[in-house]
């Protein structure tokens, strides 16, 4: 019993869509991904100062959301 030959397409360039070769603009993800590092910076920022100010490490913060919102309900 022989093996099924197996034949692969050539690989897509980035940013080739499946229905047409017009690249993707990259200018606009360049902006985009500069402004989710700048968003995930000020996030980590925000979780240094409410570590200072409460004492508590990102689990204990966390703990004390889940415990805030169970209480609600």
């Amino acid at each position: 019993m022989s093996r099924p030959a197996f034949t692969y397409e050539e690989p897509e360039r980035f940013g080739e869509s499946l229905t047409t070769a017009r690249p993707w603009n990259r200018s606009a993800l360049t902006h985009v991904e500069r402004l989710n590092g700048r968003v995930a910076m000020l996030g980590f920022a925000a979780a240094v100062v409410v570590e200072k100010l409460t004492g508590m490490g990102i689990a204990g913060q966390l703990g004390a959301v889940l415990r805030w919102y169970l209480q609600l309900g």
